[in-house]
């Protein structure tokens, strides 16, 4: 009986552990992007992607697959910088993809600079043992 008990408790804090290593995982890549986005390094901002990965910018049209992606973060970084992620919520969707919602901040660049805010929702997905974004759509607070 005990060595059931046992046998329960592990697999029990199994898928647990999993999702905690997941979820630091995600808001590590998360910090990755950022700093890669905001020492100018697109071509790592967009190997964070599916190679068939959509992205939904608000006010435009999507913009998909891997390449087409890095041309729109390379014009992106021309007008901001200084991007801040913040994961509020990591839900796994299955073994090989999760759903995160958060908030980010980011500074425009020009004459008159700006601070913006807004929120995201992005899906993850494993490729091989690596987690790259799907899809990623985004809007400001105002």
């Amino acid at each position: 009986m005990r060595v059931q008990a046992l046998l329960t408790a592990i697999c029990l804090c199994l898928p647990v552990s999993a999702l905690a290593q997941d979820r630091a995982t995600i808001q590590n890549l998360n910090g990755q992007f950022a700093k890669a986005f905001n020492t100018g390094d697109i071509a790592a901002v967009a190997a964070h992607y599916t190679e068939d990965a959509v992205v939904l910018p608000p006010g435009a049209e999507m913009v998909m697959g891997r390449d087409a992606i890095l041309t729109f973060w390379k014009s992106a970084a021309e007008q901001i910088g200084d991007i801040k992620l913040t994961a509020v919520d990591i839900k796994p969707l299955g073994d090989n993809a999760a759903r995160e919602i958060g908030t980010f901040s980011l500074r425009t660049k020009g004459a008159q600079p700006h601070q913006v805010t807004g929120k995201y929702v992005v899906v993850w997905e494993k490729v091989g043992a690596d987690w790259k974004l799907a899809a990623d759509i985004w809007n400001t607070n105002k």
